[in-house]
């Protein structure tokens, strides 16, 4: 089994990406709460400086805000000597950074296409592979890689940010083995919908189809996830009982069964040619 979080220490961060809002932000929050400095990154500065403040002042820990588009390698190279810079050493790492696109892919803009995967597939594995063998060699650590329910099936309409998010699913489980008897733990967190401003920014038209008991708040899906890394869990579906009933069976259930009823879900997707 994986171990819980390490203990925080005087240089240690927790480097939280996305974390100007929703989930990304409830993260920064609860691992403030548990005493761990943090580092936390996005596009907004503005918004992170913000909530910095808040954490710093509300819970005594070092918190830092670094503003950066993590779909650029440079901009990811610069994360990197800023963190190295300010003497901190990454032992819990969460990588939450993300956006959809809810159209058709051929009636889609193959440059946002292609900056969706290198932000929800790139940014993970780069930022896992500068940061796990050092938490390997201090034999502490742990890292949380965000998928999506979206990751257990093709989704027609949101195809990209589905195969992303199960490119993400399974890295990490892969992950989570190598390192499990290494004093590090990788967890797969798999929310299903989430009450956030990733709505408003990515526009999915399914939220009308999907029933309201089983929309979460992002505070739940933190807080939930955290206790799940805590434990050494290799994957968590985040949400409760009623939730992981209507989304994790899709894993394991044939394509052939489950893409009807993602075409019907999707539907307003498809609309849009």
């Amino acid at each position: 089994m994986g171990m819980a979080l390490p203990d925080p220490g005087h240089n240690s961060t927790a480097l939280v990406t996305g974390a100007s809002s929703g989930i990304g932000a409830e993260f920064a929050r609860g691992l403030a709460r548990r005493g761990h400095g943090v580092t936390i990154v996005a596009r907004r500065e503005q918004r992170l400086e913000d909530l910095a403040s808040e954490l710093s002042e509300r819970h005594g820990v070092r918190a830092e805000a670094i503003a950066a588009d993590l779909a650029d390698e440079r901009e990811r190279d610069r994360l990197a000597e800023e963190i190295a810079q300010r003497g901190l050493v990454v032992e819990v790492l969460v990588n939450n950074a993300g956006f959809g696109i809810y159209v058709p892919f051929a009636a889609s803009d193959l440059r946002r296409e292609l900056q969706q995967v290198r932000l929800l597939v790139e940014a993970v594995v780069d930022l896992d592979g500068r940061y796990l063998p050092g938490m390997l060699d201090r034999g502490r650590g742990a890292i949380v890689n965000v998928s999506s329910t979206a990751g257990f099936q093709p989704l027609p309409g949101n195809g990209t940010y589905a195969a992303a998010k199960s490119y993400v699913l399974l890295h990490s489980e892969a992950l989570h083995e190598e390192v499990r008897d290494r004093g590090v733990t990788v967890t797969a967190v798999c929310p299903g919908p989430v009450t956030s401003e990733f709505q408003d920014t990515s526009e999915p038209a399914f939220g009308e189809r999907v029933p309201k008991q089983l929309w979460r708040e992002p505070e739940r899906i933190a807080e939930e996830s955290l206790r799940a890394v805590e434990r050494g869990r290799r994957t968590i579906v985040p949400g409760g009982p009623l939730v992981q009933a209507a989304f994790a069976p899709n894993r394991v259930v044939p394509s052939k069964l489950v893409l009807p009823v993602a075409r019907r879900l999707m539907s307003g997707e498809l609309a849009r040619q």
